[in-house]
């Protein structure tokens, strides 16, 4: 998952956990999208491979691992997973790899396409992937400014139409704010 636009850039579903199955879906993903600037993982056997990291340094990419005993160092994939157990028709149990690839195989689409992410300011993710959010943020814009000319009375303030955050990331150091003296 991309985490700046939210979309799934690559899945795959197999009956085991596999290194060269994770190389397989990461270049497969890289050769789509180009490659990452930092991929960071659970500490599964596959993610900490030598053989996937030799394939992700290939590319430049820098490698970023959650923390022990975090459970919830990924918020954004904690998050897509999250939407997708909770959505109608979610099966909770998958009696075959190929019912499970089949399911996923539907979801991603829909969630990259049609799913409006409260994250991302109810764009979907492909809207902010591909940049097209600017658009539609616009006519959003036009809209709300338009409405509140009409009926100023009816707000405390100008309105601002919200957008994607500038910057994201996953434990990112807090900013504090600077003091600036007289």
């Amino acid at each position: 998952m991309d985490i700046f636009s939210r979309q799934i850039v690559g899945w795959r579903v197999e009956e085991r956990e596999a290194n060269h199955l994770a190389v397989e879906m990461f270049e497969t993903a890289i050769a789509e999208h180009g490659a990452p600037q930092l991929v960071h993982a659970d500490s599964g056997p596959a993610m900490k491979s030598h053989l996937l990291r030799d394939a992700l340094t290939a590319h430049g990419v820098e490698l970023s691992y959650i923390r022990p005993y975090v459970s919830n160092d990924n918020p954004f994939s904690e998050s897509g997973f999250r939407t997708m157990k909770y959505r109608p028709g979610y099966p909770r149990i998958f009696k075959t790899v190929e019912t499970a690839r089949s399911y996923i195989g539907d979801y991603v689409p829909w969630y990259n396409t049609k799913h409006k992410h409260s994250g991302i300011a109810l764009f979907s993710p492909s809207q902010v992937h591909d940049g097209s959010w600017r658009d539609v943020w616009k006519t959003r814009d036009h809209a709300l400014q338009g409405y509140y000319a009409q009926n100023p009375g009816r707000f405390r303030r100008r309105p601002t139409t919200p957008s994607p955050a500038d910057l994201v990331g996953i434990n990112l150091p807090e900013t504090k704010p600077v003091r600036l003296s007289a």
